[in-house]
Parts: structure tokens; C-alpha cells; sequence
């Protein structure tokens, strides 16, 4: 119900709410009111309604709500003040939850049906008990009800369409930071990925040279004792040169890894946030009883998350949730996420890219497998991951 924002948010909530009574006690001279003590009460209350709207939409429009009935049982007429509803009904829609957001919609239709009706009966001179039946000003109150309802349906309609635009805007922006964040991701574990591969070459290839002279040298050394210093030289060539590849491929990875600890499990709550801030609706659920894993394991399982949920971000439809399952076993830990496709792919039109085949290498490296593939307008990785070896 409440929404948390930041220190400065309040502090303009609160500062707009002092400027609104400022002017609306100076601009409009509440003293020549017939009920000035009303009047008072009234803004106070508008005030409150604006010192709420991003705290607690739905909440602000409540208190709206209580303003506009009171004014209206008064005989007050619309003024500056009732910008005030204009506000509030932009923050249901710029700011509220699908329920708040549909709330301030029906207000828009049954306050204009409202304020036109009382409008266009204080307008005939007739007071709302009137018996209506056969009066003459009936056809009069008719049309004034009729162009008061379309005009202030046209005013409070388009607070409310402006707060819903500027919500499209906000949500687009929060997606395209996310996108750019998740493709950075992307790119610096691609780059990871390939000084790992490097370095497994570099490694295997000296290690298989050293070997293979050392085994050499050691059969020639009755034959032929020479052999055995251009073994070592050579032992000691290929060990000194990988020695430094090894150096610099490490440079580089500490370089791109940066100082930050590795995501685990711990951090999945947080990555799922920032994914649902950018528009995406996760359904998170977990079967069985979780345990504590390694490091690796959590690292591997994070990362299997993160890529297969920005893909759906990158590559799916986001109007269709994404399904996240945890199921816990005796022996292994089954993931599934599962998300919409904007048109149906069969296995062969897949194009396997760095993404999927990173994701395939973490799950082989702590032991597991991972299978990605659509299913009609659908796309489903599923991992299996062994934790008996990691407790």
C-alpha cells in the first residue's frame, strides 16, 4: 500500500503540498467564502491528498475523494484548488498498482458523472431533493449535465492519460537501462569466457609439451645423455613462456572481474527486482527443501538465471511472464525457467549463441547439464545440477 521513495521525494511531495495551500489561500481569497472554517478543512485536505500521492496512491485518492464530497456538500464551486485532483489522479496512473491504476480510471467517469450532475442542478437554480418529473428545466439540466459530463471527463480524463504516458516513458527508460546493463553482462562474461579458454589452451598445450620431454628424456638417458639437456631446455623454454602467457591472461581477468565478491543465491531476490523493474513479470517458485551448496554451484545457478532471464528480456516476449522453478532433490537441484516467444521456433531455426553455450558451460563445470529449446510460442532451459558433492 505504501510505497517507499527516496529522502528528496518526500521532501517534494511535502514542499508541493505547502506551495498548493500558499496558493490557493492567496489566489482565490477563501475569506469571501461563506464558510471560510470549511474551506480551510477542505485544502488542508487537498494538501494531504498531494503529500500522499507517490507515498500511497491509493490512499491519496481516498483522501481526494473525502475533499471533493465535502466541497460539494457545501455549494463550493470548482477553483484553483481542485488541481489538486488533477495531481492525484496523474500519480494513480504514473505511480499506482494495476488495481489504483483502474481505481483512478473509474473515478475519472463517476466524478465527472458527479460533479456534472450537481453542476448542471445548481446551474437550473433546483436543489438535488427537487422532483424532477415534469419540471420545466428538466431539458436544460439535461444539456448542461451532458457538455459539463464530456468537459470534465476531457480535463480529469487527460491528468490521468498524461500520468499513464509518463509511466510508458518511465518503464521504457528503467528497460532500456536494464537491457544496457544485462548486455554489458553479456559482453564481460563473453570476454571472460575467452581468456578462460586461453588459458586452458596455454596451460594444456605446455603441459603436454613438458611431458612429453620430460618421458622422452627420461628413456634417452642411457642412450644418449644429450638429449637429455635439450629436453630440459626445452622443459624450461616452454614452461618460462607459459609461465607468462599464464600472467598476463590472469591480468586481464582480475582487470574485467573488478573487486565486487561473486553473486550466490543470497543475491537472486535482488537480480530479480532489477529484471522485474524492467518490465518483465517473474513467477518465482521453489519445490523441496533448499541446502547449502559451493560456491561454484551457487555461482553456476546464478548465472544460468541471470542469462536465460535476460535473453527472455532480450529475445522474448515480455508481455508473457517468465516462470522460474526450483526443484530440491536428494541428490541434484532441477532448474526450469521458461519463458513467451513472439513467433514459434522449432530446434533447427534455434541459433545457438555465446549466451546458450555459456550457460551449458556452467552447468558442465560443476558437473551438471542444461538442455535450452522452444516449445511452440514458449522457450525452455532446464539445468540439472548434482549437490551431493557440493555440501
Amino acid at each position: 500500500m505504501f510505497r517507499r521513495l527516496q529522502r528528496f521525494q518526500y521532501a517534494v511531495d511535502g514542499a508541493l503540498a505547502l506551495l498548493y495551500l500558499f496558493f490557493a489561500y492567496v489566489t482565490y481569497g477563501i475569506f469571501a467564502y461563506q464558510w471560510p472554517d470549511i474551506v480551510f478543512l477542505m485544502l488542508g485536505i487537498y494538501a494531504v491528498a498531494i503529500a500522499l500521492r507517490r507515498v500511497s496512491p491509493g490512499l491519496a485518492l481516498g483522501v481526494a475523494w473525502v475533499a471533493s464530497v465535502l466541497q460539494m456538500s457545501f455549494g463550493l464551486y470548482p477553483g484553483i484548488f481542485n488541481v489538486a485532483t488533477l495531481l492525484v489522479l496523474y500519480t494513480t496512473a504514473a505511480y499506482g498498482g494495476r488495481f489504483v491504476r483502474y481505481l483512478g480510471l473509474a473515478s475519472v467517469g463517476l466524478g465527472s458523472a458527479v460533479a456534472a450532475a450537481w453542476l448542471a442542478l445548481q446551474g437550473a437554480g433546483i436543489g438535488v431533493s427537487t422532483t424532477l418529473l415534469g419540471a420545466l428545466q428538466l431539458p436544460q439540466v439535461i444539456l448542461q449535465f451532458a457538455l459539463l459530463f464530456g468537459m470534465l471527463v476531457v480535463v480529469l480524463g487527460s491528468a490521468w492519460l498524461i500520468g499513464l504516458l509518463m509511466r510508458a516513458m518511465m518503464r521504457n527508460r528503467e528497460s532500456k537501462l536494464a537491457r544496457e546493463a544485462a548486455e554489458q553482462d553479456v559482453i564481460v562474461e563473453q570476454e571472460r569466457n575467452r581468456i578462460a579458454r586461453d588459458m586452458h589452451d596455454v596451460v594444456a598445450h605446455s603441459l603436454a609439451v613438458v611431458i612429453a620431454q620430460a618421458d622422452g628424456a627420461r628413456y634417452a638417458r642411457a642412450h644418449d645423455p644429450e638429449a637429455v639437456d635439450e629436453a630440459l631446455i626445452a622443459i624450461s623454454t616452454t614452461a618460462r613462456d607459459a609461465l607468462g602467457d599464464v600472467r598476463l591472461l590472469l591480468g586481464q581477468l582480475r582487470h574485467s572481474q573488478g573487486d565486487g565478491p561473486q553473486p550466490v543465491l543470497a543475491d537472486l531476490d535482488r537480480l530479480l527486482d532489477q529484471l522485474r523493474a524492467s518490465g518483465l513479470t517473474i513467477d518465482f517458485e521453489q519445490r523441496g527443501a533448499p541446502r547449502a551448496l559451493g560456491t561454484a554451484h551457487e555461482l553456476s545457478i546464478y548465472r544460468i538465471i541471470q542469462e536465460a532471464i535476460t535473453n527472455a528480456l532480450r529475445h522474448g516476449d515480455r508481455a508473457a511472464p517468465v516462470a522460474l522453478r526450483f526443484e530440491w532433490l536428494d541428490d541434484r537441484v532441477d532448474l526450469t525457467i521458461t519463458n513467451g516467444i513472439d513467433v514459434p521456433t522449432t530446434t533447427e531455426e534455434l541459433h545457438i549463441g555465446h549466451g546458450l553455450a555459456g550457460m551449458t558451460e556452467r552447468a558442465a563445470l560443476v558437473g551438471g547439464s542444461l538442455r535450452a529449446q522452444p516449445d511452440g510460442r514458449r522457450f525452455v532451459v532446464t539445468a540439472t545440477l548434482p549437490t551431493a558433492a557440493a555440501t
